[in-house]
């Protein structure tokens, strides 16, 4: 069991790396595995099946090692020629994981989450139940956090706008009953405490000079200084009615201080959850 922790915890690490790459997407891949783990269980699979699915959901984005900096964090419409590049990324991370002892958990979660329903998405323009079932949760958990979350271009959406899409196009982008279920989900309420946090318990935080993600985790206090891995700006945390505030300092961050972030503590948890369900194909 502590050789399959090991492999996890170096597979979620690795992921929290690529993510660290774009400033906007702090806490995405903990959000929809969140989401991920939700709908799985809304679907009745077994445990074994829903900790694999979370998985899956953390590591989807691996592919995104591939993709460079300027086009992943471009604040306007990409090209074709770039949108060709993002659509790279599932099979780059299907060839990262190729020989990994845990590849055979969260393949088809990684290659299949931009196939559609329809048989329009990518790599492999699958359609209906010849997309895995993990895919077709991630899928959807992936549009949703992407649409309601801040970009460059753009503020993310309310949750009903997001919703209403999704219903609009069942059958088309998303899986219908799965679809549902997801929509149930939000309807009921239980997507709002994982919708705009980082990790659990913790709001995601922008920056105040110029608005990208600045992660800040659940070991951070008032008085702490944290940094803008974007414009390298500096922000105190401050806690006066108890929720969190960044102010900025008007001071910059130095090389050291603007090194990617990686909360150990949440990917440990992260671990230890899913390797309590899972079984391992090693």
């Amino acid at each position: 069991m502590k050789h399959v922790e090991d492999l996890l915890q170096s597979l979620f690490v690795m992921a929290s790396m690529v993510e660290a790459k774009d400033p906007y997407t702090g806490g995405h891949l903990w959000r929809v595995s969140q989401y991920t783990r939700l709908l799985a269980e809304a679907a009745e699979l077994p445990p074994s099946e829903v900790a694999r699915i979370a998985v899956g959901g953390f590591l989807h984005d691996l592919g995104k090692i591939g993709i460079p900096d300027h086009i992943l964090v471009k604040p306007g419409r990409l090209t074709d020629e770039e949108f060709e590049l993002i659509r790279t990324h599932p099979e780059v991370g299907y060839r990262l994981l190729e020989r990994h002892p845990l590849a055979g958990l969260v393949n088809e979660a990684v290659l299949s989450h931009h196939e559609t329903p329809a048989g329009t998405g990518y790599p492999r323009k699958l359609a209906g139940k010849d997309i895995m079932i993990e895919a077709r949760i991630v899928g959807i958990c992936d549009a949703f956090d992407a649409m309601t979350s801040a970009r460059p271009y753009r503020q993310g959406m309310h949750i009903d706008k997001a919703l209403s899409i999704i219903e609009k196009n069942l059958e088309k982008q998303f899986d219908r009953e799965l679809g549902i279920l997801f929509l149930q989900l939000g309807k009921q309420g239980l997507l709002d405490n994982i919708m705009g946090h980082s990790e659990p318990g913790i709001p995601m935080q922008t920056c105040p000079i110029c608005g990208p993600i600045i992660v800040v985790s659940r070991k951070h206090h008032t008085g702490d200084h944290v940094y803008c891995r974007s414009c390298g700006s500096e922000a105190v945390i401050e806690k006066p009615d108890g929720d969190i505030h960044l102010k900025a300092t008007g001071q910059k961050g130095r090389a050291k201080d603007l090194e990617p972030n990686i909360d150990l503590d949440l990917i440990e948890e992260l671990t230890k959850s899913a390797s309590e369900h899972l079984i391992a194909p090693i």
